[in-house]
């Protein structure tokens, strides 16, 4: 197979990430005007929807005998894998039983075969430790972590069967009061992770998922898969960010880390956060409409990088120092 250009490698794995049918509009925001990258990019998804990913590096015969190494109702140390529950760009997620003294249903994170490349398994790892120098309960909570017999990473994390936050309160009809103590909590959980040195950098949605516990509705941050720390890094290998990608959500992201710009901090989650809270009450993102839909959303520099905008504190503003801080 021929070589793949790193930009093209790189925005594949991403879309994969994503819902089938949010690929094509990522990959038209990521790639912003170099229509010749989004052809290939796009060409990429249209081959991994007949071949089993274009980026498996091992021989069939391999990619066959990792594949079938582990399947629903099978056992990965003290864990019976339940149900197939999510899948991304690099891993797939069960649902799991343990059973080792500790018997509870747990979520299984597992890479997929054929995508253990250095990258990936940095960001995997990244996210593991993540996870693990949190303890809040706003944010799923990692148990244990190890390797398959064929060398495959996994950890294990708490299950969380949560809807997202937006289709809890619209299901529920939630007051705007109930709303805001929801969101707070939401906020407590991010403001969490922050003094940890940890940026989210995907806070949406379908990452916050809410369920019911004895006191009341619990939001729970889940999916750290591109955090970012803000002092040393969260894997011993460097899991590199490449010129013009993008990571993240458009309709989330912060206009900083649209313009993949390596100031980005916690005002980029707070950024975020202002655009959850608009769609909790208006029903919908403030660039979810217009012909163009998230392909308009990454911004372009004006008057000599200058960005424009009204002076007043709002989550929302395009300059990180006019958002609301605590």
């Amino acid at each position: 197979m021929s070589s793949i250009d790193p930009r093209e490698e790189q925005l594949f794995m991403d879309a994969l990430e994503r819902m089938p049918a949010e690929r094509r509009e990522f990959v038209t925001a990521a790639c912003g005007e170099d229509g010749e990258l989004r052809h290939r990019v796009l060409h990429l998804l249209s081959l991994n929807d007949t071949r089993d990913g274009v980026l498996d590096r091992a021989p069939v015969a391999t990619e066959t005998a990792e594949a079938a190494e582990l399947s629903v109702g099978d056992r990965l140390g003290p864990y019976e894998l339940k149900a197939e529950i999510g899948e991304g760009g690099m891993g797939v997620v069960y649902r799991a039983e343990q059973r080792d003294g500790v018997q509870r249903e747990v979520a299984l994170k597992l890479i997929k075969p054929g995508m253990d490349t250095r990258r990936v398994i940095a960001r995997f790892e990244g996210e593991r430790q993540a996870l693990a120098l949190l303890d809040h309960p706003g944010i799923t909570k990692v148990f244990d972590a190890g390797v398959t017999e064929r060398g495959r990473p996994y950890f294990v994390m708490e299950l969380c069967p949560g809807e997202p936050i937006t289709q809890y309160c619209e299901e529920r009809r939630l007051s705007v009061a109930d709303r805001l103590k929801l969101f707070a909590r939401v906020c407590d959980a991010v403001e969490h992770a922050h003094q940890k040195g940890i940026l989210h950098r995907d806070l949406k949605p379908t990452n916050i998922l809410v369920v019911d516990s004895d006191e009341g509705p619990m939001p729970k941050i889940i999916d750290f898969g591109i955090a970012k720390a803000l002092t040393s890094p969260l894997s011993g290998t460097s899991a590199v960010t490449l010129q013009g990608q993008l990571l993240g959500t458009p309709e989330y992201m912060s206009p900083e880390q649209c313009e993949n710009e390596g100031d980005v901090d916690t005002r980029a989650d707070v950024y975020s956060l202002g655009v959850i809270l608009y769609e909790l009450f208006v029903g919908k993102t403030p660039f979810d409409h217009g012909p163009g839909g998230a392909a308009e959303i990454v911004p372009t520099p004006v008057h000599g990088g200058r960005r424009q905008g009204k002076r007043r504190h709002d989550n929302r503003q395009r300059e990180p120092a006019q958002r609301f801080q605590r």
